[in-house]
């Protein structure tokens, strides 16, 4: 038996092979053992936690660091044995291949935890999680490139000329791209200070709509004809941008006109009976209701009041039912609404 162990193959023992396949054995079946026992009840205990940071725990363990240990694992064993220096070297590349893949792998990970991290203590929808979605890939592609320079730079290629050839260019197409980092830049702005989000309505010079899509370059928006309005990043950034979405309250003013031979009790009275109609509703607030000048062939008024929320549709509801109203009383109490009107004299000479 002492001599079969010693009998040599391929530069190794019998012995050997069997203390690298043994140990291969239990280390996968432990591995296995981590993933059905010790996984399943960290799965069971995340379940029951109102963090996140368990749950992302958990999927950095499944899907990097396990699959690592697997390849360790093979790596490990392979070195108990060896097979000349080529095949050491080819397995050593191969080692330092994995390793790089899974360390920048849980690099891109922890970058997405940490955006998706921010947006849930900023509050933000998930709109806003999916026009991060470009930040993300290039943070990602930025972590990637890095990764690869590394892998390189330890197999002993001499990535310092690549690195600064790569300078040398980057700065002849920044220069030849200056509109469209402008817009990214400015895409970056919009995500962060957050003017405007997704669904909602804006008013951008002459155009407005509601916003369907921000992306690296360009905004795009629905217009109330139908359309689709297409703005590059940079001409949102420096504009003015009227969000109608976020408006808390909407100030309305309207104004109407009684007839010159109305008495000066119902003059007053008319204030009052605004009021009353506007106080009555929901959604309102009453700022005040004036005498405000004499027209040409009328009495004129002036009333302001504001509608709570931004909701167009609701102020058009408001209005038209404050409309009803006012004719309604005016029609019980005889008060006449003017309407454009002329007197002409006649006189002999």
């Amino acid at each position: 038996m002492q001599g079969i162990l010693n009998q040599v193959y391929w530069g190794n023992t019998v012995f050997a092979y069997l203390s690298a396949l043994l140990f291969l054995i239990i280390t996968l079946i432990c591995l296995k053992m981590i993933k059905n026992v010790v996984l399943r009840h960290l799965e069971d205990f995340s379940k029951r936690t109102k963090t996140t940071f368990d749950d992302f725990l958990i999927l950095i363990i499944s899907r990097v660091l396990l699959p690592f240990l697997y390849c360790a694992v093979f790596y490990l064993a392979f070195k108990m044995v060896g097979f000349g220096p080529r095949l050491a070297r080819i397995v050593n590349v191969l080692g330092l291949a994995v390793l790089t893949f899974f360390v920048a792998k849980s690099g891109a990970m922890f970058a997405e935890y940490g955006f998706r991290l921010y947006c849930r203590k900023r509050g933000s929808d998930e709109s806003f999680m999916n026009s991060l979605q470009g930040i993300i890939r290039m943070v990602k592609f930025f972590i990637w490139v890095m990764a690869i320079i590394f892998f390189f730079d330890n197999l002993g290629f001499k990535v310092t000329a690549v690195i600064a050839g790569l300078g040398v260019g980057g700065v002849a197409v920044a220069l030849a791209a200056q509109a469209v980092l402008g817009d990214l830049f400015s895409y970056i702005a919009i995500l962060f200070d957050r003017p405007f989000e997704i669904g909602d309505f804006i008013i951008v010079g002459d155009y407005m709509g509601v916003v369907e899509h921000v992306g690296i370059k360009t905004t795009r928006i629905s217009s109330l004809g139908g359309e689709q309005l297409i703005f590059s990043n940079s001409d949102l950034t420096n504009s003015r941008v009227r969000n109608y979405k976020r408006m808390a309250k909407r100030r309305v003013v309207f104004k109407f006109g009684v007839v010159y031979q109305t008495t000066l009790d119902v003059v007053k009275e008319i204030p009052v009976i605004v009021k009353d109609i506007i106080t009555a509703m929901d959604e309102t607030i009453f700022d005040r209701a004036h005498f405000a000048a004499y027209g040409d062939s009328s009495l004129n008024y002036e009333v302001v009041y504001y509608v709570k929320g931004g909701d167009y549709n609701k102020y058009m509801d408001i209005q038209q039912e404050i409309n009803f109203g006012i004719k309604r009383e005016f029609e019980a109490k005889g008060i006449e609404f003017a309407y454009p009107t002329q007197t002409v004299y006649v006189t002999k000479e």
